[in-house]
């Protein structure tokens, strides 16, 4: 049984009918450049393949139904009555697409949503913007209007802002849109101009998620993306070509480090570098120089935990595992951090040497036990119509 007959018959079993649709758009990875995407920076992120679907058909009320598999839960609201519901956050995601189409004046009708999910929760690898990029597909598959792809995407990242309250970059959103098969985009997160970068048939990336619950998320990630607006402020009194972090040398930046609060300046530094690994490790990648692209991936690795702050002990400890390992090429956090997935890139002939040291050696050092998969790269979402 294929996942969409999965997905179908579930639409059946809980709506009694047969779904006009069924959208699916996939998780994601980032091989490098975190949380610099809302620094209007660069990011390497790819579209995976684990995905979350929802079948979807028509009402004839003005209700959204929504019934998810993982929650076991189904939940309905008005579409002239939407708001957060802090009691039902999951619903948050399809609840702020719907509310944000309707106040771009588009017209929508009631629907029935069966939602499920192969992206893991809390593990960043997006499973919010999957949900928010599917929800968008399906209330356009059934309501036909004219929307450019990238107002779409503009459209779920701002249904995160207001509806979930995480002021996340556009790198999610974007990619579970238009990922590329085999590839990883290389996205500027200002002009939002993109190309899709073949990765190797011989390179193969692991991912390991930790398994460690991810409670200080949000908080956290609105802290440091406030830390990065602090010093853009300061900047930008001085420097008026200064409009995000994107905009700072390291040298400029150090120039008025006694200026700066010190773990603002901290946090900014690893931004101002990143984007400079990104560009490298890019750079690297198109050379066939895969030793170097590994490194700048440890070099994040390294950055994110004793700049921005925002690793952790299990993360460490897939990242120092893997790297004993060999034919591995680099490793690093994924995703916003606190918890969650690390990635290793490594040659093929070597996957289940990484596999085997993570089963054995992660359990000892963090008493958890990880999930671990090795990933394809996929495309972006995709709609098909049901018989």
């Amino acid at each position: 049984m294929n996942s969409h007959t999965t997905v179908e018959s579930v639409f059946h079993r809980v709506f009694g009918s047969a779904p006009a649709v069924v959208v699916t758009a996939p998780g994601r990875v980032n091989l490098i450049g975190e949380h610099t995407d809302y620094n209007d920076g660069f990011v390497f992120p790819a579209a995976i393949d684990r995905s979350v679907r929802i079948a979807a058909g028509p009402r004839s009320d003005d209700a959204i139904s929504l019934y998810s598999s993982l929650m076991q839960a189904k939940a309905e609201f008005s579409l002239s009555q939407l708001e957060p519901r802090k009691e039902l956050p999951w619903m948050n995601y399809s609840c702020g697409v719907a509310y944000g189409l309707q106040k771009a004046g588009i017209r929508l009708g009631g629907v029935n949503f069966a939602i499920e999910s192969t992206v893991p929760l809390g593990a960043g690898l997006s499973s919010s913007a999957a949900l928010e990029i599917a929800s968008a597909y399906a209330f356009r598959a059934l309501f036909p209007f004219e929307m450019p792809d990238l107002e779409i995407i503009k459209l779920c990242q701002q249904a995160e802002h207001s509806f979930v309250g995480v002021q996340c970059g556009i790198m999610d959103q974007f990619v579970s849109a238009l990922g590329r098969k085999d590839s990883a985009l290389f996205l500027d997160c200002r002009s939002l101009e993109y190309s899709p970068i073949a990765i190797p048939h011989n390179l193969k990336l692991v991912i390991c998620n930790t398994n460690v619950q991810r409670s200080l998320l949000t908080s956290e990630y609105n802290l440091r993306r406030e830390s990065c607006r602090r010093v853009v402020r300061y900047l930008s009194r001085t420097f008026l070509n200064v409009i995000a972090l994107r905009d700072v040398s390291l040298k400029l930046l150090q120039k008025h480090k006694e200026s700066v609060d010190p773990t603002d300046y901290r946090r900014a530094s690893h931004v101002v570098t990143e984007n400079e690994r990104v560009c490298d490790a890019v750079a690297s990648l198109r050379a066939g120089d895969y030793i170097s692209f590994g490194v700048q991936m440890y070099k994040s690795h390294l950055s994110l935990k004793d700049n921005f702050q925002v690793s952790c002990k299990e993360l460490d400890a897939v990242v120092d595992i893997c790297s004993t390992v060999e034919g591995v090429l680099g490793a690093r956090m994924t995703g916003a951090g606190f918890g969650g997935c690390a990635i290793c890139l490594v040659r093929e002939e070597n996957v289940n040497d990484v596999v085997g040291a993570l089963e054995a050696e992660y359990p000892r050092r963090t008493g958890l036990q990880p999930t671990i998969f090795v990933t394809t790269l996929e495309n972006g979402v995709s709609v098909q119509r049901c018989s």
